[in-house]
């Protein structure tokens, strides 16, 4: 990751110095503690200065964050950055872009569709959030799809490949890949490192999803938006670019069912019940919020996946923390997020280290898991489930142990591993590559019986933490149980509440995908078989 000028926000002494309770922000942090909504980090900016900010360790400011779909929010500024330079326009046509998809009998759909479409979510294009990113077809996987609705004909319908049909075309446009073009009109002006973005097997980057951020990233740029594209005192992106990113440009009350989600649509920023204002916003609720009215920013990092929750307990208390500045007014509390409480403690150590320690186990391939293209992984589903290397396969697993610690090694397809575990209560941090991601793994690990290893490992760019328990029944044979914090029940249970959205609209093919929402974790989260090899028949 290259290094940009460093440029931080300026902070002011203390929030009520720029006009912010800090009585109200730790009524907010309880309200999230009392909903279990697990919040990673908080920055609330107010007339341009970081008024508060905290995070829940181990998060810290300097480690990249899962920023889901806010990475639309950056794909629209680099779509904004080619329309200022004259590269396209909103009505730049995508099969102008890439002619060799225009069939002998024209398409009358994909003749309309334009970059309008696909920034508003107006496109048309069904494309099923279950295809295969692994199978590196993205771009004729978009043409394949079927038609939902004709362009622009008042529809709206969320999807993320929308987003990297944009990024493919500026590609094509500016011959250089996104990170590349926005590297001199947006990182640079803001100060930001430039980034990891998950891409395709042409370097293609997702667009819609799999941008890392740092929070500050994030509050630098949402208020590069609160201020009409200023930022430091320089233009950085066109006004009318951010005039036209957050109004709405699309309806969208007849799909969404949470007021935040039916208040209109614009260039890849939501438009906001609860304030005047508009958000970039990701799933398990990563958000950028700006409060027009109020001159302030709201930036928050989390793990819960109800989304309209998250929200609501914002609403709860934001505008309600900006108050007006009062002279020399002080703090009356320092509200600060708690550390997670997710490591293990440290445990009676099991007579079957020696043995244990330096062997080898192979595990067996779930062939249905396998065949889904979701290989089970030390990495969570909800990190890559829209990835186009999703890992998978644990195998030929090895720990050694030491006084306070052990070491986990293992392999995934072509990727190999070691986490350092705290075996006293204590977290270790270790640098992992996974999915083609880099992260920073945090991790411990305890005896929770005699027979029985466990290890907790949470990849701090991401929202998941991983937990395997590994038992020994025999010389011969292990088990793993893979199970997730927040578990795969979690995701699939507010998955199933929108199942129109991930299956046709028929009511038959509609109550088996309900179904197999209620009934994914007996699929993913299965235990595996294993057995102890020599190293020679790895």
């Amino acid at each position: 990751m290259n290094e940009n000028k460093k440029i931080s926000l300026e902070r002011a002494d203390y929030p009520e110095q720029v006009g912010v309770s800090s009585r109200e922000v730790a009524e907010l942090i309880k309200d999230f503690k009392d909903s279990n909504i697990e919040v990673h980090s908080i920055m609330i900016l107010r007339h341009g200065k970081v008024a508060f900010e905290s995070w829940a360790e181990p998060y810290a400011p300097d480690i990249p964050h899962a920023m889901y779909s806010v990475s639309k929010s950056f794909t629209s500024a680099a779509v904004g950055f080619a329309v200022s330079e004259g590269l396209i326009t909103t009505d730049t046509r995508l099969i102008d872009i890439f002619p060799e998809f225009r069939k002998e009998d024209p398409d009358a759909n994909l003749e309309m569709l334009s970059v309008h479409h696909l920034l508003s979510m107006q496109s048309g294009k069904g494309v099923s959030v279950f295809t295969d990113k692994g199978k590196n077809r993205w771009i004729k996987d978009f043409f394949d799809a079927p038609w939902s609705f004709t362009p622009g004909d008042g529809h709206w319908e969320y999807i993320s490949e929308n987003q990297y049909m944009l990024c493919a075309m500026l590609t094509r446009v500016t011959g250089m890949s996104v990170i590349e073009y926005l590297t001199p009109r947006l990182f640079e002006p803001l100060g930001i490192d430039v980034p990891f973005w998950e891409h395709d097997i042409d370097g293609i980057e997702a667009g819609g999803w799999g941008l890392f951020l740092k929070t500050e990233d994030v509050a630098k740029f949402t208020l590069m938006y609160q201020q009409k594209g200023m930022f430091n005192g320089k233009q950085v992106i066109p006004a009318d670019w951010v005039h036209k990113s957050q109004k709405v440009q699309a309806l969208n009350e007849s799909v969404n069912k949470t007021p935040d989600s039916q208040s209109g649509y614009g260039y890849c920023f939501w438009r906001c019940a609860g304030t005047n204002g508009y958000r970039a916003d990701g799933m398990f609720s990563q958000f950028g919020i700006v409060a027009k009215d109020y001159d302030a920013c709201f930036i928050l990092t989390a793990s819960e996946i109800d989304e309209q929750k998250t929200r609501d307990c914002i609403w709860r208390h934001f505008p309600k923390c900006l108050i007006e500045i009062d002279g020399e007014q002080t703090p009356e509390e320092k509200p600060a997020l708690a550390p997670l409480d997710e490591d293990l403690p440290e445990m009676q150590r099991s007579t079957l280290e020696d043995w244990l320690d330096g062997k080898v186990m192979k595990f067996q391939k779930n062939l249905v898991l396998s065949t889904a293209g979701f290989p089970v992984s030390m990495l969570p589903i909800p990190i890559v489930y829209m990835s186009g290397d999703r890992a998978g396969g644990i195998t030929n697993v090895v720990f050694e142990f030491q006084e306070d610690t052990c070491t986990m090694t293992w392999d995934e397809g072509d990727e190999h591993n070691t986490i350092l575990c705290g075996m006293d209560g204590k977290a270790r941090k270790s640098p992992i590559t996974l999915a083609g991601m880099p992260f920073t793994a945090n991790s411990t690990a305890a005896w929770t019986s005699q027979n029985e290893l466990t290890v907790h490992m949470r990849p701090l760019q991401a929202v998941c933490q991983r937990i395997i328990k590994f038992t020994f029944d025999d010389e011969d044979e292990v088990t793993f149980h893979p199970s997730s914090k927040p578990p795969i029940t979690a995701l699939a249970e507010h998955l199933k509440k929108d199942v129109d959205v991930f299956f046709p609209p028929f009511a038959p093919v509609q109550k088996l995908g309900t179904i197999a929402f209620e009934q994914a974790h007996h699929v993913i989260d299965v235990p595996h078989k294993g057995k102890f090899i020599n190293e020679d028949e790895k």
